[in-house]
């Protein structure tokens, strides 16, 4: 089979950043399913995971998680799908990634595709929606009933991004205010769109910034971009109770003892930690994928493309890696074989 994938951190205008290869097509185990990829979407972590390799590595390394496609083959153990079924899935950090002809993924973190959307709506969807719901409904412990929330607010740092779109929208049914932050005309307006009842520019003070809406402090934060930038922020804007989690990484020691006095419960949001450590819960993800695409299918969730490149290739990885660099990105770049 053709793959694509890189050997060495280079610029993503270098030569060889991305090539294709051929590799053979892999058997799938136990719970695997062997999918046929119709359709990928680039995030940050694709391009982070490229950059992070100054050595040259042995063999070429295949990146790329979210992915739609059909399922060719399957391991012995696998109950959840068959053949033919078109799912959707955000991969595993540890196995070869989407971004070639065939892949193997476990069942228990695919689900079924939804009906009403094309594979690039769909593509958009499984790693942004997946970080969203265990922030929010795990993490955060926000129940998703609407009646319970009524009187709760959210700040949401980088609304307008893959995470930040879906954040939005969940946060809104689930019928907390949702304050959001976006800084230019286009993803503030796209923010609004997509379920933000206020907008915050992250660009100034953003407790000035909350406060001159109205709000002392915040019941929920969701921390989606420069956790050193905002944490001092934060810290001011959290509600005594309450709860921050966060999806980016301190490139510094983030000062714990400023939330002390307040009770408030700081966590981590990492997608892939459930398949990295094969936790017991693990079958979490295909039940979320599964609500998911039910929510996408009934239009109680929009899809967050708005960058369709066809065909997967080289050339068009290289735009949607670019794309994704240039931290301008609104919404979510898909790379599909064909074209809707």
């Amino acid at each position: 089979m053709q793959a694509i994938g890189f050997q060495k951190s280079l610029p993503i205008n270098a030569t060889n950043s991305l090539f294709s290869f051929e590799s053979s097509i892999p058997v799938p185990a136990k719970h695997d399913l062997l999918v046929e990829v119709s359709a990928v979407s680039v995030n940050p972590v694709d391009v982070g995971v490229r950059k992070s390799h100054s050595q040259a590595l042995k063999k070429p390394k295949i990146l790329g998680w979210d992915a739609v496609g059909i399922v060719k083959s399957i391991g012995s153990a696998v109950s959840l799908f068959q053949t033919g079924d078109r799912v959707f899935y955000a991969g595993s950090f540890k196995r070869p990634g989407s971004n070639s002809q065939y892949q193997l993924v476990d069942e228990r973190i695919a689900a079924h595709a939804p009906k009403k959307l094309t594979d690039a709506q769909a593509a958009a969807m499984p790693l942004t929606a997946l970080t969203d719901w265990e922030a929010l409904f795990e993490q955060l412990e926000i129940q998703p009933q609407k009646s319970t929330n009524q009187a709760a607010v959210i700040l949401i740092i980088n609304g307008a991004g893959g995470v930040g779109s879906i954040a939005t929208q969940l946060a809104h049914q689930s019928g907390l205010t949702v304050i959001a932050s976006a800084s230019r005309s286009e993803s503030i307006d796209w923010t609004l769109r997509h379920g933000a009842d206020l907008t915050v520019n992250h660009r100034n003070n953003l407790v000035k910034e909350v406060q001159k809406l109205g709000f002392a402090t915040v019941d929920y934060i969701l921390e989606l971009n420069d956790l050193d930038g905002h944490w001092n922020e934060m810290a001011d804007l959290i509600k005594p109770g309450g709860k921050i989690v966060s999806i980016t990484e301190n490139r510094q020691p983030v000062d714990l003892k400023k939330i002390t006095r307040k009770r408030v419960k700081f966590a981590w949001e990492w997608m892939f930690s459930k398949s990295y450590y094969q936790t017991a819960d693990l079958i979490s993800q295909h039940q979320i994928l599964e609500k998911i695409a039910n929510l996408l299918d009934q239009k109680k969730l929009q899809s967050t493309l708005t960058t369709e490149l066809s065909p997967i290739n080289v050339t068009n990885l290289k735009k949607a890696h670019q794309l994704v660099e240039s931290n301008q990105m609104i919404g979510k770049v898909v790379v599909s074989n064909h074209h809707s």
